[in-house]
């Protein structure tokens, strides 16, 4: 069933035409992604999905009494709430509904007579049947569920939203949509600000959602793992390919060079056609003037098929103007804090030459302050960090610091490339694009994605044998980021990349370096072959020399601790959720005596009873929470 449509939608914004012709459907439970380059009109379709914005043009079908839900890039969340209370809002419906079979309760425990008694005892039961369909049992277990998945903590519960950082407050308003469970979800780049676990919560969650969910994403593993269709944004239309993104990836391929080649035949048949036509009118003759026009009647027929539109790409490649030693960098015991918190200790590893390792972790662990240390742009409290032999070090800094934002783009690069011509500079420039005047706009002005290429042209321009590199796909559309894999596949040094693009680890990285606050633990291979080790029984692969004999040593013991550990954790899972069954077993025998009128002849049996019910429904609501953490601790014990 198609749940939603579009047909020919239009919208400019002054002068500047977004989208010209956007005609797909969608079928109901239907799961989309949105691509296309960086303002190429996906948020604005998402807006006049929506309703924030009106078309200029064209039709808009949604299924009537269809409910919207709309995750956009900026949060919406009311900041004066604590959060369990932001999150209550989605569920006044239920909490309204419980007060009325709370005040029913106490009029049954007060009824003076058989009539009264049934009459209440009716409407408790028509009422209860609505809480058990609304599933009102559950939601505050789902509330538990949403936060802690998306990585908050009970202790962040009491918190007023204001007191979070933006990416937090974020993550909440993903939170909160989740919960509203509407029809339609609309997500504008909804792993922005997430960890590795978090988003693979999320995508298990959608996955599981029966609604229908269009969604912006940059994150090509998240589209591959969640949409069972891509639509992409080119040229102001919309192009829907079937399948995930890999799919779409290789169709693209096959559809633009069709076209291209159908395109290329029709022109070659109209310079023919042209050619033949001048060729009887030089003749200038009755019989060859009409022949002539007669097939120029046809060629005016024909349906003129446009170019397809192939987007500008930047085309780069990384090289190392030095070859460094085999022992490209030693960590050892490296240690660091911030004021009473302690980010990381007894940190070590090795880098080798030719190494192309992602160092992933959950937010928060300090890797990008790793990275500072190793740069020399802070010190560690303890330890050291020493590179090896002719080892020339390059950084790619998430936050683009070390961008000037008031002096212009080619002034950012010059300044660290003197020794070049200013042609030179500009020829690198174009290869990320930036062309023409462009090379003179501030860098205050240039969006995220265009900051990241300055630093890649920087990056480029340096020629270092190792590469460290803080998410350097973000702010980058599909398509540059599929540009700097190739980049790095053909880069002959050393690299470490702290990233969050499951995608890109794949491409590039052999091995997983996964750290914690405690020590870092090596995995051979990428990103889907770390899932695999993680989630199989025995221990990881440890990379010979990369840890300390103490440090080994001490892994051991942990796992031992972590054995008994685990035992205890089982037993106490299965002890609570033989706990709830009682309750369950309880809550239904006390439902069927409040059902009964008979009860109500005994105001104290009918009290002690509604106070018990409420008590096991409280102790279920805690064995719940008991028991989301017990899991908790056994995955975290597992891993």
């Amino acid at each position: 069933m198609i749940i939603l449509s579009t047909q020919e939608l239009q919208k400019s914004f002054g002068g500047d035409t977004v989208l010209r012709d956007i005609s797909f459907a969608l079928q109901k439970g239907e799961r989309m992604g949105l691509t296309g380059v960086n303002g190429s009109g996906k948020t604005t379709l998402l807006r006049l999905l929506k309703g924030e914005l009106s078309p200029d043009g064209g039709v808009l079908h949604i299924n009537k009494d269809s409910s919207i839900g709309y995750l956009a890039q900026n949060n919406d969340i009311d900041e004066s709430l604590r959060v369990m209370d932001a999150m209550l809002e989605v569920f006044q419906e239920v909490i309204a509904l419980e007060k009325k079979i709370a005040d029913l309760e106490q009029a049954m425990a007060a009824a003076r007579d058989d009539a009264s008694a049934i009459q209440l005892a009716n409407s408790y039961h028509r009422l209860h049947e609505q809480y058990q369909q609304m599933e009102g049992y559950a939601y505050q277990g789902e509330i538990l569920g949403v936060l802690k998945g998306l990585g908050f903590t009970e202790a962040q519960f009491e918190r007023l939203v204001g007191s979070f950082s933006g990416g937090e407050k974020t993550r909440l308003s993903l939170a909160k949509l989740l919960l509203q469970k509407p029809d339609i979800i609309l997500m504008d780049e909804p792993t922005n600000h997430l960890d590795l676990d978090a988003i693979a919560w999320l995508e298990a969650y959608l996955n599981d959602y029966k609604g229908t969910l269009i969604v912006i994403s940059h994150d090509r593993y998240f589209l591959d793992h969640v949409c069972t269709s891509i639509g992409e944004l080119i040229g102001g239309r919309m192009i829907k390919y079937s399948g995930n993104y890999t799919d779409y990836q290789k169709k693209r391929a096959i559809t633009y060079e069709a076209e291209l080649k159908a395109f290329q035949l029709q022109q070659k048949m109209i310079a023919r056609e042209k050619a033949i036509i001048e060729r009887y009118r030089s003749f200038n003759r009755e019989k060859s003037i009409k022949a002539a026009e007669s097939r120029q009647k046809r060629l005016d027929k024909v349906e003129l098929l446009e170019r397809p539109v192939d987007e500008k790409q930047i085309h780069f490649r990384f090289e190392a103007r030095l070859r460094s030693g085999e022992e490209v960098l030693k960590v050892r015991d490296l240690s660091k804090s911030f004021e009473d918190r302690t980010l990381f200790s007894g940190i070590c590893f090795d880098l080798r030459a030719g190494d192309r390792v992602a160092l992933i972790g959950k937010n928060g662990v300090g890797k990008s302050t790793l990275f500072r240390i190793l740069m020399h742009k802070l010190s560690a409290d303890s330890g050291y960090a020493a590179f090896g032999t002719n080892v020339d070090p390059g950084y790619f800094d998430q936050h683009h610091k070390d961008l000037n934002p008031h002096k212009s783009v080619l002034d950012n690069v010059w300044d660290s490339f003197p020794r070049l011509q200013q042609h030179e500079v500009r020829g690198a420039l174009g290869l990320f694009l930036f062309t023409g005047d462009e090379v003179f706009k501030p860098v205050s002005q240039l969006s995220g994605g265009e900051r990241a290429r300055v630093l890649l042209t920087k990056l480029m321009l340096r020629q270092n044998n190792l590469l460290l590199l803080d998410e350097p796909t973000n702010h980058l559309d599909a398509d540059s980021r599929e540009v700097l894999e190739t980049a790095l596949a053909d880069y002959p040094g050393t690299i470490l990349a702290i990233s969050h693009d499951r995608y890109f680890i794949n491409k590039f990285a052999n091995k997983i370096f996964l750290m914690d606050e405690e020590s870092i633990t090596v995995y051979l291979g990428n990103y889907d072959d770390y899932l695999e080790k993680k989630n199989q029984p025995q221990a990881p692969a440890q990379e010979e020399g990369g840890l300390t004999r103490t440090e080994l040593t001490r892994q051991k013991k942990r796992s031992r601790e972590e054995k008994r550990k685990l035992k205890q954790l089982e037993q106490a899972l299965q002890d609570c959720e033989q706990a709830i069954l009682a309750a369950e077993a309880r809550c239904a025998e006390i439902e069927t005596l409040l059902a009964d009128p008979d009860t109500y002849k005994d105001a104290a049996l009918a009290e002690a009873l509604r106070q018990e019910y409420a008590q096991e429904q409280d102790r279920q609501q805690s064995l719940f929470a008991q028991m989301e953490t017990l899991e908790e601790e056994m995955i975290s014990a597992q891993s």
